[in-house]
């Protein structure tokens, strides 16, 4: 893997300061990515929508300080100082050091607020992540106003990446592929790429409706998970299951089949849980309202021949995908049907989103 084309060498401009602000989605996967090895490669190729609703909005300030040994910043989450926040920022800037040597010359004060509700299975790391790799890229620009936005992107992705995976494929869309896979032109392990093909206009205005089942942190973090892949007995046949359902799933998306898109992402769904049910120690992170959820969406479908089908992340909420020609007999739906299983009633409408967004 040659990772020497983001090695930051030709800094054109002097920056004393400057802040800058982007918005990044979050994300969900179709085919699942579940399993990795260091420094942050999948294990498979995954796939996603981009969400537009579900981000998080992040600023950093750059205050030119005399070379430090690491990474000087104060985090700010929603308002507060977050130092509980401040390891897993400080590992990914020391991840990163070699890509963005000009971090060590500033003092970055972050402020990143959230709108949907933190570690609850929305991919906040993937959103979160991705919008500070939006902003030292902004910094890097800066330094360098040569760089093209295609590289900016591609870079913004590969640094993502290391802070949380799924970040990889945070800052375009709508379909985003993250991992290198045959049948997908330009794909790799280090950074996230558009879905290649053209994708038949059902899949164009996506709605994803997310039903918050469990706002709390989850009991297993997303790191461990992954990390218990090593030992599991069915990883490497999962692996190719999941390469395999990417490929299918490609054809399915150019081709607008919807029945056997509803048929794979629920099997993926419930496939990523299946692996955490097998792992040692093994683990749940479904709820009784999130299987009361399914079954209920499954019921509606039979009843009425709807487009409709769930996805679950690493977390007990639920997903819930539809054409947007069915929309307001869905809502209708959740609305009657289903909000009374989310905690206070509450679900957070979305639909298929482009990516980053400087603000």
């Amino acid at each position: 893997m040659n990772t020497s084309e983001f090695i930051f060498s030709s800094e054109v401009k002097q920056v004393e300061k400057i802040s800058t602000k982007w918005q990044t989605p979050s994300n969900i996967a179709l085919v699942k990515y579940w399993g990795k090895s260091n420094p942050q490669i999948p294990k498979n190729a995954s796939i996603s929508f981009t969400l537009n609703n579900c981000h998080t909005n992040t600023s950093i300030d750059f205050q030119k300080v005399s070379r430090n040994e690491k990474a000087d910043f104060e985090l700010f989450f929603e308002g507060k100082k977050k130092d509980d926040f401040k390891p897993k920022i400080a590992t990914f800037f020391e991840r990163i050091q070699q890509y963005c040597p000009y971090i060590l010359d500033y003092k970055m004060t972050i402020s990143s607020e959230n709108s949907f509700p933190h570690s609850s299975g929305i991919a906040s790391s993937a959103s979160g992540m991705s919008a500070i790799a939006m902003c030292l890229m902004s910094l890097e620009n800066a330094l360098n106003p040569d760089l093209s936005e295609e590289f900016i992107n591609k870079k913004a992705s590969f640094l993502a990446r290391l802070g949380s995976g799924s970040a990889s494929r945070s800052i375009e869309g709508p379909l985003v592929v993250w991992g290198n896979h045959l049948e997908i032109e330009g794909s790799s392990d280090l950074f996230g790429v558009k879905f290649p093909h053209k994708a038949a206009p059902i899949f164009n205005d996506y709605q994803d409706v997310i039903l918050l089942v469990d706002k709390g942190e989850k009991q297993v973090s997303s790191t461990v998970g992954h990390n218990l892949m090593h030992n599991n007995p069915y990883a490497e046949s999962r692996f190719k299951q999941a390469n395999d359902n990417l490929a299918k799933l490609s054809k399915i998306l150019q081709n607008g089949e919807i029945k056997e898109f509803i048929s794979l992402v629920e099997s993926e769904a419930l496939t990523l849980h299946a692996m955490m049910l097998m792992s040692n120690p093994y683990f749940i992170l479904m709820k009784p309202n999130t299987l009361e959820i399914i079954n209920k969406i499954w019921e509606y479908r039979a009843e009425t021949n709807s487009n409709i089908c769930f996805t679950l992340d690493a977390g007990a909420n639920v997903h819930v995908l539809f054409p947007s020609e069915e929309k307001e007999s869905v809502l209708q739906f959740i609305d009657n049907q289903l909000s009374k299983y989310c905690q206070n009633g509450q679900f957070i409408v979305d639909s298929v989103g482009f990516g980053a967004k400087k603000l």
